[in-house]
């Protein structure tokens, strides 16, 4: 087994997925263009994005640039992106998706997700966080199952192949699947050492809905060497004992969690690097360390939703 195989997961609805993707977080300015680009030549065929991150025309240009090229075809490639908080009216969803078709050049996207289960005021396309004069931001209440009832009108639009949604915690996503007529084929949740999300993960995997993993690493800063898990000795002897490195470990380790990590780089070394974890598998004891130190803390909290009644993770059971 070499660190170039290519293995794909079946979703719900038949279509087939990578099991590992290129998150394009906070990559912007030529970044995220010159990354896709790499990746796509490194072997990935899974890329994210989202009309928050602001960077899907850059994913559009790379992903058209190698089909020109004829790296790829476009039924070779998986491209995921977002309906974020200020399209959530029924009304605005169509709108906001052809907007992000526009934005990266091709006729349909193969998953369109929501990417929050709260709801932002809408004060114009490109006000992404409204705030009043107050400085608080500005929640509306639309029931995430409106929002999905159009967001399903897509599929049969031909603007994506599939839909799911991303945040949800467990209440969130028992009530969608009960509610629903086109089930979610993903749920993209934060999973890490420190947030290792077994229960949600279980219950996803009943329902047949696969989760993809954002934030793989955890967010790493140098200077106060955080997260623990990326500068512990123990760590560090799991990847010699592999010789791979502490990303590399990581990242099998939440591949073993049962999900589809998502690791952000615009480094070409590191891009590669995060490809090349399908050649080792972690033992019981390495599991039992990394699993060690989950304690529900998280990357991406977004609390300035947090008076939101949908905000996710107010329940317990979402964070363990």
């Amino acid at each position: 087994m070499t660190g170039k195989v290519e293995y794909y997961f079946k979703h719900n609805d038949g279509t087939h997925i990578q099991g590992i993707g290129l998150g394009t977080f906070a990559s912007t300015e030529g970044d995220c263009e010159r990354a896709v680009l790499n990746a796509i030549d490194v072997g990935y065929r899974h890329i994210d994005t989202a009309y928050f991150y602001g960077n899907e025309a850059e994913v559009g240009a790379a992903v058209r640039k190698k089909i020109d090229e004829g790296v790829i075809k476009r039924e070779d490639i998986f491209i995921t992106t977002k309906l974020w908080c200020n399209f959530h009216e029924p009304e605005r969803v169509e709108y906001a998706c052809r907007k992000t078709l526009k934005n990266i050049g091709l006729d349909y996207v193969d998953l369109y997700l929501i990417h929050w289960p709260f709801s932002y005021k809408y004060r114009g396309d490109n006000e992404l966080i409204p705030k009043d004069a107050n400085g608080e931001v500005e929640l509306v209440d639309i029931d995430y199952l409106d929002t999905w009832g159009a967001m399903e009108k897509l599929v049969d639009l031909g603007l994506t192949k599939s839909i799911g949604v991303s945040n949800f915690n467990e209440e969130q996503l028992t009530r969608l699947l009960a509610n629903c007529k086109i089930k979610p084929i993903h749920n993209q949740i934060e999973v890490h050492p420190a947030l290792d999300q077994k229960k949600l993960i279980a219950l996803c995997k009943k329902n047949g809905i696969l989760v993809t993993a954002f934030s793989p690493l955890g967010r790493h800063n140098a200077e106060l060497r955080t997260p623990t898990f990326m500068y512990d000795g123990k760590v560090q002897a799991i990847a010699d004992k592999y010789n791979k490195s502490i990303a590399q470990v990581l990242i099998r380790y939440v591949i073993e969690l049962g999900t589809i990590p998502l690791p952000k780089s615009s480094n070409p070394k590191r891009i590669e690097e995060n490809f090349n974890v399908f050649d080792f598998k972690l033992d019981a004891e390495d599991h039992a360390i990394l699993d060690s130190y989950h304690n529900g803390e998280r990357v991406a909290h977004a609390r300035q939703a947090i008076k939101s009644k949908y905000y996710p993770f107010n329940v317990y059971s979402a964070c363990f």
